[in-house]
């Protein structure tokens, strides 16, 4: 498990990118925090990690899915309008992220199943004065 407190969204984005630049396909990040702890923030830093444009994430809210190309394709899903249980299922998120993409869920907390072996979970909490707490850990599924 690693933690790190950052000061910025910048600082936020450039812990992403690290852990991204080491991605070579395949990965899994599920993320979780509550609104405004810097999800997208994260994602944002996660495709400038796999060379996909960081300037066109955005919050996936009313799409739910939405993919970036790169080195790696980014696959940003946003699960926040799941509404019943089991939605998630429809999306057909199992599929991916295939060995040349990276999959970012938000909202992963929702998801009804994990068929993913070894995702990454990303909690993002506010630690007080525009600081943010990213605690990154390796799940069992």
């Amino acid at each position: 498990m690693a933690s790190h407190v950052t000061l910025s969204e910048a600082e936020t984005e450039a812990v992403a990118e690290a852990l991204a630049r080491a991605f070579r396909g395949g990965e899994v990040v599920l993320l979780s925090g509550e609104l405004g702890s810097g999800k997208t923030v994260f994602v944002r830093g996660l495709a400038r990690g796999v060379e996909a444009d960081p300037e066109e994430v955005a919050s996936p809210t009313f799409v739910l899915l939405t993919s970036y190309p790169g080195r790696l394709t980014l696959h940003h899903a946003d699960l926040y309008r799941i509404g019943k249980p089991g939605e998630d299922r429809d999306l057909g998120l199992e599929e991916l992220p295939g060995p040349d993409g990276v999959l970012a869920v938000e909202w992963s907390e929702r998801l009804s199943w994990l068929p993913w072996p070894e995702p990454l979970r990303v909690l993002l909490e506010h630690a007080g004065e525009g600081r943010r707490r990213v605690t990154i850990e390796r799940a069992e599924a």
